[in-house]
């Protein structure tokens, strides 16, 4: 949205407090020396006082703090890099895993396959910032949610957020927040609390707030724009949950999806609540590392689709006489994505049979060469099992297929060896290709696959209505594709759900 807008379509946009350009970019005030998003509740301020930027890293890079009223940093991120296939788009993604924090600019640029000069160039004239100025306005969001939510001691959670030294932490937080560390501790959350906020130990405004009193429990507030369609992305969840890894607990429209995670420094345990409201949805993190923190939270986003811009979505689809029904019933329709891209792709193999036998399967990989977790919490048990084990596992007793074991092994080996990525940062169309020369793995689920591990928006996977042109719906039709999945009628248990291509079968 941010790249096709004039400035004073952006200006007007801040006028109207417009929530639907919250992330898509952020404007400055020179007379007060802050930045803020679009929908800041503060007095609009005249228009030659007004700075736009691309992204919070461009305001802060310019001397401006964050505002204390809108928490522009608790901002959804801009639809525009999921959609986005360049080396911006790829970058914004890895950024947002924490490939910075942990591999340095020179491994983000080695992901992307360009020089760290190339990427820092390309980075800077689109957005206003490097990859090391992003991804320190990342760590400075990561910092204030600890300081908010937890009781540790600052010079933990300097390092746990992924600053070097307490010293570069403490400057950072006076520049972003003009507030000192404990300070920023101090400060109540701007607004009041929701009763489902203080029942969990979030806030309702501007991320989260108020300590939990559980021992390593981080209750976040994950913000998402425009609506959201909570019971379609539970419903899709949870008939795809796998025992041992995933759970779905409670009542449709009070469910909590819950189900274990594999990051970069340990493990941990994700919890999320189906009720909705106000643009946030409530979340509760178990790390064994805290320095998890970020990257764990942008796979849950990722999960849940919540970057997504409904209001593009709707404006593009809503206007095809195909599609345009199934719009309006089903507002802020989510294409879920995933937490961990392999394991997906293996459960695209698995699930080629449908739903229900793919689930069976699946749970009969877990149990056998799933990693059990130190201690089980509730139905949760195992972590998903890693490409590389699977790789060197005859696989027997799992009641695979002969064809679906060998499919299976190769798509495994491919992932260890790294002939196959599937990380955030991912050229999908290498990825497309590169998986469909595997045996086994045909258009559809190379697709399926591009779909929910790489967050692909514009994949088309269900047979569009007689006389409709999918080409319109384009950058959307992964969208269009659970807009028609969604009003298909259901199929009996059990049952294989076929699409296009009559060679293969997965769940949709």
């Amino acid at each position: 949205m941010g790249n096709v807008m004039s400035e004073d379509s952006r200006y007007e946009a801040v006028r109207s407090r417009d929530a639907r350009f919250d992330g898509a970019f952020f404007f400055a005030v020179s007379t007060t020396g802050i930045y803020c998003r679009p929908s800041c509740p503060a007095t609009t301020p005249r228009r030659r006082n007004v700075t736009f930027f691309p992204t919070a890293a461009a305001a802060q890079g310019s001397g401006f703090r964050a505002c204390r009223r809108c928490r522009p940093d608790a901002v959804p991120g801009s639809a525009e890099w999921n959609a986005r296939a360049d080396v911006v788009g790829r970058a914004m993604r890895l950024i947002g895993d924490g490939v910075v924090d942990r591999e340095g600019v020179v491994g983000l640029a080695d992901r992307l396959g360009y020089s760290a000069r190339q990427v820092q160039r390309q980075l800077t004239a689109e957005l206003g910032a490097g990859p090391a100025a992003l991804a320190r306005a990342q760590r400075a969001h990561t910092a204030r949610v600890l300081l908010q939510t937890t009781g540790l001691p600052i010079a933990e959670i300097a390092f746990a957020a992924g600053f070097a030294s307490v010293r570069q932490f403490n400057d950072t937080i006076r520049e972003i927040y003009a507030l000192t560390p404990s300070g920023l501790r101090a400060r109540p959350s701007p607004g009041h609390r929701s009763s489902t906020a203080a029942r969990r130990g979030g806030t309702s405004s501007g991320g989260p707030a108020v300590p939990s009193g559980t021992p390593g429990v981080l209750p976040l507030r994950l913000a998402y724009r425009g609506p959201f369609a909570a019971r379609q992305i539970f419903d899709y969840l949870e008939r795809r949950a796998l025992d041992g890894i995933e759970e779905v607990t409670g009542e449709p429209g009070r469910r909590t999806y819950r189900r274990t995670l594999r990051l970069p420094a340990g493990t941990g345990i994700a919890e999320v609540d189906e009720a909705t409201g106000d643009g946030w949805l409530d979340c509760r993190l178990h790390l064994t590392e805290l320095r998890d923190l970020a990257t764990a939270a942008q796979r849950v986003r990722r999960l849940f689709d919540l970057d997504a811009d409904p209001f593009a979505v709707g404006e593009r689809l809503g206007t095809a006489p195909a599609l345009a029904p199934l719009v309006a019933r089903r507002p802020g329709l989510r294409s879920p994505g995933t937490v961990d891209p392999d394991e997906l792709a293996v459960r695209a193999v698995l699930g080629r049979a449908g739903t229900t036998a793919g689930r069976a399967l699946g749970a009969r990989l877990v149990a056998a060469h799933g990693e059990p977790l130190p201690r089980p919490s509730g139905a949760l048990t195992h972590l998903f099992p890693q490409a590389a084990e699977l790789a060197d596992t005859p696989l027997t007793g799992l009641g695979l297929a002969p064809s679906r074991t060998v499919a299976l092994r190769a798509l495994a080996a491919a992932l260890a060896a790294r002939d196959v990525v599937l990380d955030a940062g991912t050229d999908r169309e290498r990825a497309g290709r590169a998986l469909r020369a595997l045996p086994g793995i045909g258009p559809w689920t190379a697709g399926y696959v591009r779909m929910r591990s790489l967050g692909d928006p514009d994949v088309l996977l269900a047979a569009p209505p007689p006389d409709a042109d999918p080409a319109i719906w384009s950058p959307w039709r992964s969208y269009a594709t659970h807009y028609l999945w969604a009003a298909a009628p259901a199929v009996p248990t059990g049952a294989p759900q076929r699409h296009r291509n009559p060679t293969e079968r997965i769940d949709a």
